[in-house]
């Protein structure tokens, strides 16, 4: 699926900056950011399909961010990294409306399709929201 757009957020910015060319090399559209708020920012200019985002990261962290996506950006569909293997902070994600919650590091094929998935469900999302408007 060449042209998903995908936020990657986390403040180990090395990840996230070789991430982004792995997923750039397979036609994603991939921007950056380093923390909750640079995320929430990024949306407010841009349209994204799909935000992967670490759980855990100073200043606002991943929950933070993720009810501020919901609220804003509801058609914007968002996956979960985590360092540790905290099920509240898992069931916490889901139930605020996350797409999906891997484990860090992720298998990169995991994580790809977890993106497509995610992408789908995106535009189908907002396809529906414009008939609504319709």
């Amino acid at each position: 699926m060449n042209g998903i757009r995908v936020l990657l957020v986390d403040d180990e910015t090395e990840c996230t900056e070789m991430l982004s060319l792995r997923l750039a090399r397979r036609g994603m559209l991939t921007a950056t950011a380093a923390s909750g708020e640079e995320a929430v920012a990024h949306l407010a200019d841009h349209e994204v399909d799909v935000v992967v985002m670490d759980v855990k990261m100073p200043g606002m962290g991943g929950i933070g961010a993720l009810e501020h996506i919901r609220r804003d950006h509801p058609g914007t569909e968002v996956i979960m990294l985590s360092g540790h293997a905290d099920m509240t902070v898992a069931v916490e994600g889901m139930r605020l409306g996350a797409f999906g919650y891997l484990m860090k590091p992720a298998d990169f094929d995991e994580l790809l399709y977890k993106i497509e998935d995610a992408c789908k469900q995106s535009r189908l999302d907002r396809k529906l929201a414009e008939g609504d408007r319709a």
